[in-house]
This record gives structure tokens, C-alpha cells and sequence, in this order.
């Protein structure tokens, strides 16, 4: 099942997509996430689809408001390797805040002072039930209620050249576009399977595969539930393969007016527009 939220007269609203592409929206306003309560909601929604909307005619938001993104870098060996750096022993976390979330259509704003305002694909996992020193990775995949699309936008110049740890390069608004939808774990056979990748004004600059993590997301459920507890709603952004705009030769940055479309497999695609800070 493809969960999204769309932007109506009415509001925001919780929406279902069919398997010919139309938005149902559905009864009820959007609360914090309940795959169960979705789930009931979407499968009303489908009994009477009269309403539907085309996918290109609707305005779409982020398919939720998480209460934490939590974040693994260095989780693609390949990247890695193109920034100079060792792959590494355990899994690398930082955050990002709910408010840089954006939905997978909207502008990407380039903060005041930017130098090296750069792109990461990457695979997004949507926490079902709440998770709290897992025993083992066996188990772990119950947690998870789906997967998302997500962009770890990130300014180079703030995160590695300031000082300090990498959230001032990672937390500006806009930071974060989710979506377009959310795709329920129970489609998806294999998280290590998933195709995804990136180009910039039709440039394709990352082409890679989940299959080439350095730590998969069973382990990163087990392993981040150690360190924190994780909630239903909450994001795990698992890291991006070769090909950001740092690691081009020469680098390459985003300047206003570059489109960014994002990929993956099952999960749709992101078209954003970078802007410049009012």
C-alpha cells in the first residue's frame, strides 16, 4: 500500500494511491502515525474511488511528520571511500530535525552563506511500533512499517569546514525532502534490494543499490534502538551511496535553479527545485 498526505481546500489530508496512479483521500484529519488506523482508512477509501485525483494533479506533503529523523553516515563503502574516508566500525548517527521535512515537490532552499549546498538519495525507514533495546537484528524488520524516499540535503562548507559536530550542515529548513509516499513494509520482500539514485538537471550523478550497505536496516533498527527509543513515525535515513556533489571531480555544488530528481525503486520519484534564502 502507497500512504501519502496531499494539500486540499479542506487541508491536509491522509491519502492512499491506487495501483493506476489516483489519489483517495480519506476520511478523518492526519494525526500521528498509526499504520494500523491508516491502513483501516485506506482500505475504506478504495471501496469508492469517484473522487480519485490524478497523482500529477494533487499537491503533495511530506506522507508524515516525523518525531525524530535519525541519521547513519558513511553507510555506503563506495562513499565513503570518495570523501577519503575508512568505512566504518559501527554505524555512524546524527539527527535532523522534523522541520526540515518537505514534501517531494517542493523547493529546496539554499541557506544564507552556502558554499557547498550538496544531495544524498537515500532509503528512508518508517518505525511501526516502538522499539526499545531489541534484543537481536532477527526480529528487528517487525518494527518497521514501511519505507520512504528521502534527501539528506547537507552543506558541506557548514558541516566540515565550521567546527563542531555535523548538524549546522544538515538542519537548515527544507533540508529534508520525504515522499512522495510512504510504501508498506509488507511490499517490500527485501530492503537490501532496492535500486535508487539521483541526477541534477538530467545529470545522473548516483546510481547505486541498498544490496551495497555497509550496515542493512535490520541491523540499524537493532542497533539505533540501543541508543534511543524509536517511536511509530520516526525516520531512519540510512545513508547514500557514491556520487554527491562533493565527492565529483571537480565538486560540484546546487546553485539556484538546479532541479534535483531522486529515485527509487517502489518508492517514486522527487522533483525539487532549489531556490535561493529569502
Amino acid at each position: 500500500m502507497r500512504l501519502l498526505r496531499v494539500h486540499t481546500d479542506d487541508g491536509l489530508r491522509d491519502a492512499v494511491l491506487t495501483e493506476d496512479d489516483r489519489v483517495v483521500t480519506l476520511a478523518g484529519e492526519p494525526g500521528a502515525f498509526d499504520l494500523a488506523g491508516l491502513r483501516e482508512r485506506a482500505t475504506a477509501a478504495l471501496a469508492d474511488v469517484g473522487t480519485a485525483a490524478a497523482l500529477d494533479d494533487v499537491r503533495l506533503a511530506a506522507p508524515l511528520n516525523p518525531g525524530k529523523i535519525v541519521c547513519v553516515g558513511l553507510n555506503y563503502a563506495d562513499h565513503a571511500a570518495e570523501g577519503g574516508q575508512a568505512a566504518p566500525a559501527e554505524p555512524i548517527l546524527f539527527m535532523k530535525a522534523p522541520d526540515t521535512v518537505v514534501g517531494a515537490r517542493d523547493d529546496i532552499v539554499i541557506p544564507r552563506g552556502s558554499e557547498k549546498t550538496d544531495w544524498e538519495v537515500e532509503l528512508g525507514v518508517v518505525i511501526g511500533r516502538t522499539a526499545a533495546y531489541l534484543d537481536s537484528e532477527a526480529d528487528a524488520l517487525e518494527y518497521v512499517a514501511g519505507y520512504v524516499l528521502a534527501n539528506d540535503v547537507s552543506e558541506r562548507h557548514f558541516q566540515l569546514e565550521r567546527g563542531g559536530q555535523w548538524d549546522k550542515g544538515k538542519n537548515a529548513a527544507t533540508f529534508c525532502p520525504l515522499g512522495p509516499w510512504i510504501l508498506t513494509a509488507d511490499e517490500v520482500p527485501d530492503p537490501q534490494a532496492i535500486k535508487l539514485g539521483l541526477d541534477v538537471n538530467g545529470d545522473v550523478l548516483q546510481d547505486g543499490s541498498t544490496a551495497n550497505m555497509i550496515f542493512g536496516v535490520a541491523h540499524l533498527v537493532h542497533y539505533i534502538s540501543q541508543y534511543m527509543t524509536l517511536y511509530p513515525g520516526d525516520v531512519i535515513s540510512t545513508g547514500t551511496p557514491a556520487g554527491v556533489g562533493a565527492g565529483q571531480k571537480p565538486p560540484r555544488f546546487l546553485r539556484k535553479g538546479d532541479v534535483v530528481r531522486v529515485w527509487a525503486d517502489g518508492l517514486g520519484e522527487q522533483h525539487s527545485r532549489l531556490v535561493s534564502a529569502p
